[in-house]
């Protein structure tokens, strides 16, 4: 029997892992592939030497870093839900690509070191998704090791976020004590050693909460402490509500160890069992569009050039809100009211892909491009003439004079230019008069991988000449006199030919208002 829409709809699961580098976000996406079935082995980040790479980090210059800065997509089944993971790079000069991705998920994991609690990146991304109000379930990770104590962590979680938590389970020791988590949820023990204990990963607590008394680690210190903390967290602590998990505002606690596999697949079960289907969108004109519609939508959040090397392709992702895709369907781009057949579909798999044949509201689909999209299109099918809203855009705060090394390849070059600036990570601007190329971004790593992927996927070398941190701020064309500009407030304009000031510091920039009082500076068009 042919399910329908909805019922194909309900069993999608999509989320984003977030979180600061080094936490384990790309260890523990691996093991979640494991258990959907989806990979045999997982490579680790950590492994150069074994050539092991993890299959969510699939540009070169991951694998030589050891960093994710792009995000990938991963599908898999599993427990009867059909599982979209959104990777996002781990770098925080990729936070630009994180945010889009974000407005693409239903739920964020946020996983976070026992050791080092709630870090800089983490905070920020967390931002993002409460200004989203969508859910956001913790996994503490690296149990393995000595950590803080996980009272205090909880604690800092509450302060620093302010969000309330609930502890689904609590660590029986730590590092090389480690014995287990007091799964406080499912009423159950999980044990870190089962051949300890007749190879049971599981013991059930009685009806007071506890092991039998004859159980080998019923007398263990440790365990006795725990049961005492655990009785305070019952009793003084938050109670479990899924209304305030679905509204973003009671944070569900899991702890574990994802290199070591400890406690990662409790986490997915439970997390499937809270975790949102994929809801309604909002439209620039307010309206909303619920995924079972049966007019087929979706937006453009990340465009990325090259991943298969091999055929030098470009892949715009999309998220689709409502109706079925449907391999070969047309479909309007709303930005420009083109009709487009979208003939190339594809699914991920991190380092591999496979046509799509069909997709529902939830699933990431990936369309060849041969330049038709931008990020933040809208596309659609039928009468459901609708545009999404808008996503967040960054202005960039480094920038760099760009040439190429070799005149001769000025056609690769530009080729370059142009295809990896559409992706998103880094902005290109030109000086107004004459034309030279100066790219600006957020961080010092997009410029690295910028020239890094400009060698090894166009061949061309380029020369890159710092300007230093600079203030952009765009100004209406019919304000604009091109003797404005100076060496401390650089006229250039923007790949829309739009016109803008990089200006030296916010003395150069205040200098300029007293003395053009009537043009309006804008942070961004």
């Amino acid at each position: 029997m042919k399910e329908t829409i909805q019922e194909a709809v309900d069993k999608r699961r999509t989320f984003a892992i977030i979180s600061h580098p080094d936490a384990g976000k790309t260890t523990i996406t691996e093991k979640l592939l494991l258990f959907g079935g989806a990979i045999r082995s997982a490579g680790t980040v950590k492994g150069k030497k074994t050539g092991n790479f993890a299959k969510s980090d699939w540009m070169e210059i991951e694998k030589q870093r050891g960093i994710s800065v792009t995000s990938s997509v991963m599908q898999f089944d599993y427990d009867g839900k059909r599982v979209n993971i959104l990777d996002t790079p781990g770098h925080e000069d990729f936070s630009e690509d994180t945010y889009r991705t974000l407005m693409a998920v239903d739920a964020a994991v946020m996983v976070v070191d026992t050791a080092k609690g709630i870090e800089a990146q983490t905070k920020k991304l967390f931002q993002v998704c409460r200004m989203r109000g969508i859910p956001i379930f913790t996994f503490m990770n690296k149990l393995d090791r000595d950590g803080r104590d996980p009272l205090d962590l909880l604690e800092e979680l509450e302060e620093v976020l302010e969000i309330d938590s609930y502890p689904m389970n609590w660590p029986i020791g730590m590092g090389k004590g480690l014995e287990g988590i007091y799964d406080i949820y499912h009423k159950r023990i999980e044990f870190y050693h089962p051949e300890k204990y007749d190879n049971e990963r599981f013991a059930m607590l009685n009806e007071e909460g506890e092991l039998p008394s004859e159980h080998k680690l019923a007398q263990d210190s440790i365990y006795r402490q725990v049961l005492e903390e655990v009785e305070l967290l019952v009793e003084a602590g938050n109670e479990f509500d899924a209304d305030l998990v679905a509204a973003g505002e009671l944070t569900p606690v899991f702890f574990g160890s994802a290199l070591t596999n400890f406690g990662v697949q409790t986490f997915l079960e439970t997390f499937l069992q809270f975790a949102p289907k994929p809801s309604a969108h909002k439209t620039q004109d307010e309206t909303i569009v619920e995924p079972d519609n049966e007019d087929f939508s979706g937006f453009i959040f990340k465009i990325q050039a090259n991943m298969n090397p091999a055929h030098r392709d470009r892949i715009a992702f999309v998220r689709v809100c409502s109706g079925v895709f449907e391999r070969g369907m047309d479909v309007t781009l709303e930005r420009t009211g083109k009709k487009i057949k979208l003939n190339n579909s594809t699914q991920f798999m991190a380092d591999s892909r496979e046509t799509v044949e069909n997709a529902v509201a939830g699933d990431i689909i990936g369309l060849y491009d041969t330049g038709n999209y931008q990020i933040g299109d809208t596309i659609y099918s039928g009468k459901l003439d609708v545009a999404y809203e808008e996503l967040p855009q960054f202005t960039p705060e480094m920038f760099m004079k760009v040439t190429t090394k070799n005149v001769m390849k000025q056609k690769s070059f530009h080729k370059g230019m142009q295809q990896l600036v559409q992706e998103g990570a880094i902005q290109l601007y030109k000086t107004y008069v004459t034309e030279d190329y100066i790219i600006g971004a957020v961080g010092q790593l997009q410029f690295e991988v910028f020239q890094h992927r400009m060698l090894n996927e166009y061949n061309t070398e380029v020369i890159m000449t710092p300007m230093g941190n600079k203030t952009a701020r765009w100004v209406d064309p019919e304000q604009l006199d091109e003797n404005m500009g100076s060496s401390r407030n650089i006229l250039v304009k923007d790949r829309f030919d739009q016109p803008l000031f990089l200006f030296e510091n916010q003395f150069a920039m205040r200098w300029f208002a007293d003395k053009y009082p009537e043009v309006e500076l804008k942070t961004l068009l």
